[in-house]
């Protein structure tokens, strides 16, 4: 069952590399700020994609986020990507894990649903919500 939200984030694809050129299989950074139960917050992140059918990628990745009074959490993620002509849409799953004991400390443990729109220029915006 999908409970609230629990964040928006906007960002930019920031580099790209071509691990294999048969697979093929492309890895992404990642840049982006926005909120966390309205904690601002910024991130870092890499993920890595590959095509399984026309128009249809698979990608894994991890990231790292940071925001509150030094908090810190990481999460790990999995999607399917749809390509369109102008953007590519992002259906997936994060996993969460943190230390904190503040405003992130929720995050332990947790599992969101995402969906993230990039567009040509690699710009993206992202909205995950609890899943319970």
């Amino acid at each position: 069952m999908l409970g609230e939200q629990i964040s928006e984030l906007k960002g930019q694809i920031t580099g790209s590399r071509v691990l294999d050129a048969k697979g093929p299989s492309i890895e992404a950074s990642e840049s982006a700020s926005g909120n966390v139960r309205g904690t601002p917050i910024n991130e870092s992140r890499t993920f890595t994609a590959k095509p399984v059918s026309t128009g249809v990628l698979r990608g894994a990745g991890q990231g790292v986020m940071m925001g509150g009074d030094s908090e810190m959490a990481t999460f790990t993620g999995e999607g399917v990507g749809r390509i369109t002509a102008t953007r590519t849409n992002w259906r997936g799953v994060f996993f969460y894990r943190t230390a904190s004991t503040g405003k992130l400390s929720f995050l332990n443990n947790a599992v969101g649903v995402f969906e993230v729109e990039v567009d040509s220029e690699g710009n993206f915006t992202e909205k995950v919500w609890e899943w319970k």
